[in-house]
């Protein structure tokens, strides 16, 4: 960024990587009926976070979003949970820059064009400071549109594909090359895996980072013997499970998301297959989906995460012992409720940093922020507001929570566009233009 581009003209200035799926392309006219659904007559001033957020009281208001109904739900429960016990955590502390916390909610209810028009609905009549919450890339590009027209905050808690990089968005899981890229590797260097089934759910997140999958293949000698996409909530997997066991595959990439895992397991699993002969690595199964499962139809599969419940940290030793006070005992703790806690305390770092909830003035205190959160310190990068994240590779044990076999040894910086690595062929129209 040259020294005499203000935070608008940089705003202006990124461009982000929207898929050409039915999803996206169906949010063409989003922007048009969420407009009308504020109440707005024609020719007046639509209310945004910015021109409507009040800082006068004693609290300020944050809105969470999060998917409490639906296919997802079996997912974000319990990020929903996390962050609630984040920011109870920040009110006992003082709040931020003084002020309590004062959290409006709403449900995304599994649906990309709900969690747009409610969070259209946090910013322009809830008047909060930012929004924390989405799971799927569906969801969260169906909100960019949102968030960017009506210069408000999102922070998103979870693991995705890549590709992408928003002024008003906060990336807090992993991108490509803290998940996908030491997943691969570590399949290819430590099991020998010369050829991949691919199985996922038929949306943004599964296709995207299969593409990827498929360029790191070629330029690593890995067949691909296979690919299938399936819908969400889709429950019979017998015909898939046959073709992974007649495809001969090494191992299997499994980007399936929410509750398909259940049944995907299961027909795994009834038709002999086992991770000794045919190991499965998962990258969006942690430990509350692994309940919803049941650990004896994923016991010694593989998943990359950043964080796992059994990390050895101070922080996460106080981490799960607050969620478990919180919830009950028998709750597990999950690299995307781990994040999104995190999001809620690296906010109010930046906040606290720019001495304001000013929603530029935040971004530009950003880069360069850290916390010790339970997965190990995280710093933002204020280039493309993704953060530092530790990869892991772990095994699914017994009791349903998951072992590391493997982590690097320091934060790994983020790149969601894998410039770094010579195998991407990703085309320069997808990368932002920021100076």
């Amino acid at each position: 960024m040259s020294p005499n581009t203000g935070p608008v003209d940089k705003r202006r200035r990124w461009r982000r990587f929207i898929d050409g799926t039915a999803v996206v392309s169906a949010l063409a006219g989003i922007s048009l009926v969420l407009t009308s659904c504020t109440g707005a007559r024609a020719g007046e001033p639509v209310p945004t976070a910015e021109s409507c957020l009040d800082t006068s009281g004693d609290s300020i208001k944050i809105g969470f979003i999060n998917s409490l109904s639906g296919t997802m739900a079996i997912s974000e429960t319990t990020v929903n949970q996390s962050l609630h016990m984040a920011a109870e955590e920040i009110n006992a502390d003082g709040g931020v820059l003084g002020k309590k916390l004062e959290i409006a909610e709403e449900d995304g209810a599994s649906e990309p064009v709900t969690f747009a028009e409610r969070s259209q609905r946090l910013i322009q009549e809830e008047c909060v400071a930012a929004v924390f919450g989405g799971w799927t890339s569906a969801s969260r590009k169906a909100m960019l549109p949102v968030f960017e027209s009506n210069n408000s905050l999102l922070f998103y808690p979870v693991q995705y594909e890549g590709l992408e990089a928003s002024p008003n968005i906060f990336y807090n899981g992993a991108t490509t090359n803290q998940q996908i890229v030491p997943a691969l590797d570590y399949l290819k260097d430590e099991k020998d895996v010369k050829s991949l089934f691919l199985l996922g759910s038929d949306y943004v997140f599964p296709r995207t980072a299969n593409m990827l999958i498929k360029q790191y293949a070629e330029a690593n000698d890995i067949e691909i013997v296979g690919e299938d996409y399936t819908p969400l909530a889709s429950t019979d997997f017998t015909t898939i499970a046959n073709r992974i066991d007649s495809s001969g595959a090494d191992a299997v990439f499994n980007t399936l998301n929410g509750d398909s895992n259940v049944a995907f397991f299961r027909q795994y699993n009834g038709i002999g297959l086992t991770p000794e002969e045919m190991p499965v690595m998962s990258v969006s199964i942690a430990e509350e989906e692994v309940g919803g499962i049941g650990a004896g139809n994923v016991e010694g599969q593989l998943t990359a995460w950043d964080y796992y419940q059994n990390v050895d940290t101070e922080e996460n030793a106080s981490f799960v012992e607050r969620f478990k006070e919180e919830y009950g005992e028998d709750k597990v703790t999950s690299d995307p409720m781990e994040a999104a806690y995190t999001s809620l305390y690296l906010w109010r770092e930046m906040v606290e940093k720019a001495g304001s909830f000013d929603v530029d003035e935040v971004r530009d205190a950003a880069d360069g922020t850290s916390y010790d959160a339970p997965e190990g310190t995280v710093t933002v990068n204020g280039d493309n507001q993704h953060i530092t994240k530790t990869p892991r590779i772990g095994r699914i044990n017994s009791d349903g929570l998951i072992d590391t076999v493997w982590e690097e040894d320091d934060p790994v910086d983020p790149d969601p566009f894998l410039d770094d690595y010579d195998w991407a062929d990703i085309a320069d129209d997808v990368k932002p233009e920021v100076d």
